[in-house]
């Protein structure tokens, strides 16, 4: 069984109606035995990361998401899930949960674009992923392929051996991260049609080895 884990943090339909467009057996939840008991767990997200976390500690859910990765269970992270696996946000100078190391933090507001004009944050929209290293969670993916993003602040890895995959606008950032049996994506693989659904496929028949 595949656990979602709802901490009021929104993006939860979607991800749960891909995974069972895919046959996962999964479900919504915040029940702490029920993410222990889980095979898998996905740790979604849209919103502010202050909140986030703090949601994530009144319900208990930073601890149960400590427990799965040291248990070694898969972990996929979805764009704010993605921001708060790592020490500190930027947004609203929050203390996050520390999973992986390194921070979050904004665009800034006069990044140029390849037309000279100023690009607009948040980045939303279609974009491409230049892969860095080899991940099973992302085999057989085009390469071309585009991805559904909509953020305003992006990772910083401590270490650069957990990045897996970067995207360009305005800066170069990494959009994919994995270590050990945590992967995270910056883009929405919900949302981003065959590739993504590829992706979630990947991620469903993932052992949690690297």
């Amino acid at each position: 069984m595949i656990a979602i884990i709802d901490y009021e943090a929104g993006n939860l339909t979607s991800v749960e109606r891909a995974v069972k467009h895919l046959g996962g057996d999964c479900a919504v939840t915040r029940d702490l035995g029920l993410i222990a008991g889980a095979d898998r767990v996905i740790f979604p997200g849209v919103g502010a990361a202050g909140a986030a976390m703090a949601s994530l500690r009144r319900l208990g859910l930073d601890q149960a998401l400590a427990d799965a990765v040291a248990a070694g269970k898969p972990v996929l992270g979805i764009c704010l899930g993605t921001q708060i696996i790592f020490q500190r946000s930027d947004e609203d100078l929050a203390g996050c949960l520390g999973l992986m190391a390194g921070k979050v933090v904004r665009f800034a507001e006069d990044m140029p674009g390849q037309d000279g004009l100023r690009l607009k944050v948040p980045h939303m929209g279609w974009n491409q992923v230049r892969w860095v290293r080899d991940h099973p969670v992302f085999a057989g993916v085009d390469p071309e392929a585009e991805y559904y993003f909509v953020h305003s602040y992006h990772p910083l890895p401590q270490d650069q051996a957990d990045v897996v995959g970067l995207t360009e606008y305005g800066v170069t950032f990494a959009s994919v991260v994995a270590r050990d049996n945590l992967v995270a994506t910056q883009f929405h693989p919900e949302k981003s049609g065959r590739p993504g659904l590829q992706i979630l496929r990947n991620f469903l028949a993932w052992d949690g080895k690297p």
